[in-house]
């Protein structure tokens, strides 16, 4: 299975997902938790790039660069 990307609330101490997942009972899974918004503009600085915050952001999310499309 690739990826999977899906929003939640966090309320009293659980995320809340809006659907079922397509997982398996006891399916092992990676959990990354990002705040709506990306992380591009907090990580900016930590690259060394010239580009603008913007510029990064618009490369991280461009889906033809994603690294679910690479080989």
């Amino acid at each position: 299975m690739k990826g999977l990307e899906i929003e939640a609330i966090y309320e009293n101490g659980a995320l809340k997902l809006p659907r079922p997942l397509p997982l398996s009972d006891g399916q092992a899974v990676m959990i990354v938790i990002q705040p709506p918004g990306g992380i591009v503009g907090r990580g900016y600085g930590l690259l060394q790039s010239t580009r603008s915050p913007d510029d990064l952001q618009q490369i991280a999310l461009d889906p033809e660069l994603g690294i679910l499309e690479s080989p």
